[in-house]
C-alpha cells in the first residue's frame, strides 16, 4: 500500500496543535459568570444545543462559540443577562484568538519524517482568519504541499482536495482525532482513514470507529504513523 500511497492529509486543531483546552477554559469560565442563573451542568447541555443549532449558519471555530455562549447566556437568564457578563464573554472569545499555538507531542517530526516521499496537506475547518493564525504560528507551513481551510469535511470535499492536490482518494490518506469529520467522511470518499485520539474532543465530533472497515486505522500519538504506512507496505 506505501507504494500506492502518495497524498497525507493531516487535519489542525487537537491533531497537529492544541485548540479544544482552550475551549473548556472558557466554557469553565462561562460557567462561573452564569452561576446565579443556572448550575454548571445544565448550562453546558444549553450550550451544546446553541452551537448544534448554530454550527450551519456560523461554521466552526471561536466567533461561533462565543455567539453560542451569549445567546445561551440571553435564554438562561430571561433576557436579563448583565452587560458585564456579554462583556467578559467576547474578551475571553478574543484570549482565545491571541492565544499561543501548542504542537503536539512529535507533530512535526511527524511531518518531517514523511515530507520526502508524500504530497503533505493540511486539510482544516473553522474560520478563516484564525485558522491561517494558529498556522502561521505554528512554524509548521513551509512543510505543507497544499492548505486546504473548508467550512465542512465531507466525502465529496475529500474527494476533491485529493484529486486537486494528489492523485485521487484512493491512494490518499487523512489523519486526525475527529471520527466524524476526519476519518469516517474520508473512508467514505475511498481515502485511508487514521484516527489519533484527543483526550477532549467537542462533542459534536463524537462518532463510532469503523473497526471493520480496511482502511481503517488507529494510533495512540502522532510518532506512530511513519511505522503504520512502513507495516502497510
Amino acid at each position: 500500500m506505501a507504494g500506492q500511497l502518495t497524498t497525507i492529509g493531516f487535519d489542525a486543531d487537537d491533531t497537529l496543535w492544541q485548540n479544544e483546552r482552550f475551549f473548556r477554559l472558557t466554557q469553565a469560565r462561562f460557567a462561573e459568570l452564569l452561576a446565579d442563573f443556572a448550575p454548571p451542568e445544565a448550562l453546558m447541555d444549553r450550550l451544546l444545543e446553541a452551537e448544534r443549532r448554530n454550527v450551519g449558519h456560523y461554521g466552526f471555530g471561536i466567533k461561533g462559540f462565543v455567539l453560542s455562549m451569549i445567546e445561551t447566556a440571553i435564554e438562561v437568564t430571561d433576557e436579563r443577562v448583565p452587560a458585564a457578563v456579554i462583556r467578559d464573554l467576547l474578551a475571553a472569545g478574543q484570549e482565545m484568538l491571541r492565544h499561543p499555538i501548542e504542537l503536539m507531542p512529535e507533530a512535526r517530526e511527524a511531518i518531517l519524517a514523511l515530507a520526502g516521499t508524500y504530497r503533505i496537506l493540511l486539510i482544516t475547518k473553522g474560520d478563516l482568519l484564525d485558522q491561517e493564525r494558529k498556522l502561521a504560528q505554528s512554524g509548521l507551513g513551509e512543510l505543507f504541499d497544499g492548505v486546504e481551510i473548508v467550512s465542512d469535511k465531507t466525502a465529496p470535499r475529500y474527494g476533491a482536495i485529493f484529486a486537486r492536490h494528489g492523485d485521487g482518494a484512493e491512494r490518499a490518506m487523512m489523519v486526525g482525532n475527529s471520527l466524524k469529520s476526519d476519518v469516517i467522511p474520508a473512508i467514505e470518499a475511498g481515502a485511508w482513514g487514521v484516527f489519533v485520539p484527543h483526550d477532549l474532543t467537542w462533542e459534536l465530533e463524537h462518532a463510532d470507529p469503523p473497526r471493520a472497515h480496511a482502511r481503517f486505522a488507529e494510533l495512540q500519538h502522532l510518532g506512530e504513523l511513519p511505522d503504520l504506512i512502513a507495516r502497510l507496505g
